[in-house]
């Protein structure tokens, strides 16, 4: 597993398996979110494959799809939501962990500034830098 850690407590990652579910456990996630829409690619595993494994496992799921480039104010609202509520690591996927440090510097969930933001997304390998007139 790719796992890049953003901040304390978050990180994002390309597509995992359902195999992957008891590691992440063992790392202490209490929560992950998957960003993919279910069937976008073959080979893919199925939402329902994952979900069934984070629950095995001990970890809250929640499947809150983007694709296409758009973030839509309510999968935003809905990342956020997860992100504040969830007391714990947090793991957000989607096909290469872009569109969930997207969605993390979107929401704001910890209330950080643009810059800081920006700058955590690309300590992670993600250059976010056409967000910032978004911001």
């Amino acid at each position: 597993m790719d796992i890049r850690e953003v901040t304390p407590g978050f990180a994002v990652a390309p597509q995992i398996q359902p195999g992957d579910l008891p590691e992440l456990a063992s790392r202490g996630y209490k929560a992950v979110i998957c960003n993919r829409p279910d069937g976008e690619e073959a080979g893919q595993p199925p939402v329902e494959a994952i979900r069934a494994a984070a629950q095995d496992a001990g970890v809250a799921f929640h499947h809150i799809p983007v694709s296409g480039g758009a973030f839509p104010d309510g999968a935003i609202e809905a990342f956020r939501s997860v992100r504040r509520s969830t007391e714990g690591p947090v793991l957000a996927y989607c096909r290469t962990g872009t569109r969930s440090i997207t969605l993390e510097t979107l929401a704001n969930p910890q209330g950080r500034s643009a810059e800081e933001r920006l700058g955590d997304a690309e300590a992670a390998g993600y250059d976010l830098s056409g967000l910032a007139s978004k911001l």
